[in-house]
């Protein structure tokens, strides 16, 4: 772990992986957002309909302020008084009943994009293959379902409302007041290259700093993320300042990026205040003195003004939303970097169901790297047969997980195939390969929910208890049974707390062994076991791998000898197999590295007796 950099620094996803590097013109983000509302078009629609209701009665009152004042008042009429007020007072009835259900309506149609927005990221996400969760730190991924959504929310309830009304307003207002004097209209508008001006840095300013906070608050998640899931690695190592710093540092760097936005904002919102401030003030110069000429009423003149407020109030407030704007077009620029990242590894278009396996395996000619320019496997043949137990030994890096990963197909081989019963891995639909294997990984990784989901999680449909019971008595798991109050309806808190290692690994081959594969994966899942829990794992595999077909990834002697064959690796190559006698009597790679092995279990035997 680096001091300077902290626990995440070492994550770093390709500029492809949800295509950051991309900048999309503003219109090219709302095209791609509007497919979401179109379940809702009925309810958007009337909801526009009653924005322009709002709008229209919002504007009534100067025109029947005008009304009252010159046809009214000057004129002695009283009925025409009394018919502006009436009209008046049925103008802001009518504008807050058509409020409040534009406001209504605009909130349930935005919420339930927001909440289709994110589903459909969530399935895109269990759409990219592992490889992409691999180089894509799990804070950011976070990151993109929370706060890069909850940065719509202003934008779709609030924000398209605030765009609509008062980009009606503002058109509604300019028309009206070159209908009542245009020469006054020109004045007001006199202020217009300024404001231009100032709204086009503003644009091209804040656009940069928007797209950097939502940056840097992926990168607090990150850091946030690694820091809790490594917690034991953390405090076992005395690392706590160290990520303290890291974490600071992060927030730093995201409060200083929000800062450059609050800068912004405290130059650009003051600004327009005051151009409107001037602009009024131009207004009442010039149009007092054409009251006092008599080119134009005092109504008239009332009325200017109580348009001349709504014409820079539209101003402000989609000066305001812009601050808003921008940040939501950052947060969409992520999350439509996700929605837009293709997965490497999918379902051909013409792929087939994988037929009942019996489980042949065969790689030929395989090569793999997880970098294109440094492959971890070479020119790799090998057969596997139906219900043939193979264990897969090596030193670390050697590629013995890499190999059981191209078998389950998580990637697919640069060169060469990969193929069961016949079947070429990249010809069929990848749910009717996984629904016939099972993987048992180095830690069980158990989901909050009962120890009944968790059993539970890789059969499909439905299926009883007693069959779950069954499968965790298999594999030695009656004692963690009988020592739950509660049984299956025990909860299982995140990741399993609670239990111990053993215990989450029981629970953990309990659950591969109740989907019932026809292939079985094992990753070393028995070295956080301990020796009498790991004695009653592999009595019951002497009676449940027979007729299935299981790739072994181990260290432990006893698990590597029941295999019906050993496959010694080294460097991504093949350099030997066969049984643990055969390799024995060779004397080459696998004799060396069992002798290794073997001393190294008898000093400890021996250190702990």
């Amino acid at each position: 772990m680096s001091t300077s950099r902290g626990p995440a620094a070492h994550l770093r996803a390709r500029p492809e992986d949800d295509m950051e590097g991309m900048e999309r013109p503003p219109s090219r983000k709302l095209r791609k957002l509007l497919p979401f509302f179109a379940p809702y078009r009925g309810r958007a629609l009337l909801t526009v309909l009653l924005m322009l209701v709002v709008t229209a009665t919002g504007l009534a009152g100067p025109a029947l302020a005008q009304v009252a004042i010159d046809h009214g008042i000057r004129a002695g009429d009283e009925g025409t008084l009394v018919a502006a007020v009436v009209l008046f007072l049925a103008a802001g009835g009518v504008g807050l009943v058509a409020g409040y259900w534009q406001s209504y309506l605009s909130s349930w149609v935005g919420e339930r994009v927001l909440l289709d927005l994110r589903t459909a990221l969530f399935r895109h996400m269990m759409r990219l293959e592992l490889g992409y969760h691999e180089r894509v730190p799990t804070g950011r991924s976070v990151s993109r379902l929370t706060s890069d959504i909850e940065a719509l929310d202003s934008l779709v309830t609030e924000g398209a409302t605030s765009l609509i009304i008062n980009g009606l307003t503002f058109v509604g207002v300019v028309a009206i007041l070159f209908a009542y004097d245009w020469q006054l209209a020109l004045m007001a508008f006199a202020i217009f290259p300024l404001l231009a001006v100032g709204t086009g840095a503003f644009r091209v300013t804040s656009a940069r700093a928007y797209r950097r906070t939502r940056e840097k608050v992926a990168e607090v998640m990150s850091v946030l993320q690694e820091t809790l899931s490594g917690m034991k690695v953390v405090q076992g190592y005395g690392r706590q300042k160290p990520a303290r710093e890291a974490f600071r540092r992060a927030n730093d760097e995201y409060r200083e990026a929000n800062m450059q936005t609050v800068r912004l904002s405290g130059l650009y919102f003051p600004g327009i205040e005051l151009l409107s401030g001037i602009g009024l003030l131009l207004i009442l110069w010039f149009g007092s003195n054409r009251v006092l000429d008599g080119d134009i009423s005092i109504g008239v003149m009332v009325a200017f003004i109580g348009y001349l407020s709504s014409f820079f109030d539209p101003i402000q407030q989609l000066s305001q939303l812009y601050s808003t704007f921008q940040s939501a077009m950052a947060a969409l620029e992520k999350v439509l970097g996700v929605l837009e990242t293709e997965p490497t590894l999918g379902d051909a278009p013409d792929a087939v169901e994988l037929p009942p396996m019996r489980g042949a395996i065969d790689l030929t000619g395989v090569t793999f790297g997880y970098r294109p320019d440094r492959p971890v496997i070479h020119d790799v043949d090998l057969h596997i047969g139906a219900g043939e137990t193979v264990a897969l030994v090596g030193a670390t890096g050697a590629g013995k997980s890499t190999l059981a990963k191209l078998i389950a197909r998580f990637y697919d081989p640069t060169d060469g195939t990969v193929a069961i019963d016949g079947h070429d891995l990249r010809t069929v639909t990848q749910a009717s390969l996984r629904d016939q294997l099972a993987i048992v990984p180095q830690e069980g990784h158990l989901f909050a929910g009962t120890l009944r989901e968790n059993l539970a999680f890789g059969c499909p449909g439905d299926i009883t208890d007693a069959r779950l019971v069954s499968a965790l008595e298999a594999v030695g798991g009656d004692e963690l049974l009988a020592g739950l109050p509660e049984g299956l309806d025990t909860e299982v808190t995140e990741r399993g707390s609670g239990l111990s290692a053993g215990q989450r690994q029981l629970v953990a081959f309990a659950r591969a062994l109740a989907a019932d594969p026809r292939l079985l994966i094992l990753d070393e899942a028995t070295s956080s076991v301990d020796v009498r829990t790991e004695q009653r794992i592999e009595q019951a595999m002497e009676a449940l791998l027979p007729g299935r077909t299981a790739v072994l990834i181990a260290h432990r002697l006893s698990t590597i000898r029941r295999a019906d064959r050993i496959v010694v690796l080294d460097q991504g190559r093949i350099v030997e197999q066969g049984s643990h006698e055969e390799l024995m009597d060779l004397g080459g790679r696998y004799a060396g590295l069992y002798g290794d092995w073997e001393q190294a279990t008898t000093g400890w035997a021996a250190g702990t007796a």
